[in-house]
């Protein structure tokens, strides 16, 4: 059994990664612990593990390190490897991105002229609940 965790931390310490590793590896300790343990006791043959992936908000990601756990989970072909690491920062960046808009219309109320630069279904469903509260608000 693996606990797979992709983290997207923020990135601007030099360590960013170590101390995100850390906590992750404090989150889960307690949990791998018991189910080795009662796998032991039963003798059931399971084994837990953890594989961590972490990438910063800035879609700065280890890539050996990335890479490697890829690997460890299966993931052979060197060519796949690459294409996974480098659709992962690509979806960092562009999900910080939108957060990014999301928060200038949290700033500025801007509403029509953000929703204008979002993908067309996240506009669409954001311009149904503004005039749907528009509405209602009486």
């Amino acid at each position: 059994m693996v606990f797979l965790e992709h983290t997207r931390a923020m990135d601007t310490d030099e360590d960013w990664a170590e101390k995100i590793q850390q906590e992750e590896n404090d989150r889960y300790c307690s949990h791998l612990g018991f189910i080795n343990h009662l796998s032991n006791q039963e003798k059931s043959g399971w084994k837990a593990s953890q594989t961590k992936f972490t990438t910063g908000v800035r879609g700065s990601l280890h890539v050996n390190q990335f890479l490697t756990r890829l690997e460890s989970l299966g993931v052979k072909n060197k060519n796949k490897r690459e294409a996974i690491r480098n659709r992962t920062v690509q979806k960092t960046l562009s999900m910080s991105d939108m957060i990014l808009k999301f928060f200038f219309i949290a700033l500025n109320s801007k509403i029509e002229w953000t929703l204008q630069t979002l993908p067309t279904e996240i506009a669409n469903k954001n311009i149904e609940r503004f005039n749907y509260t528009s509405n209602h608000q009486g």
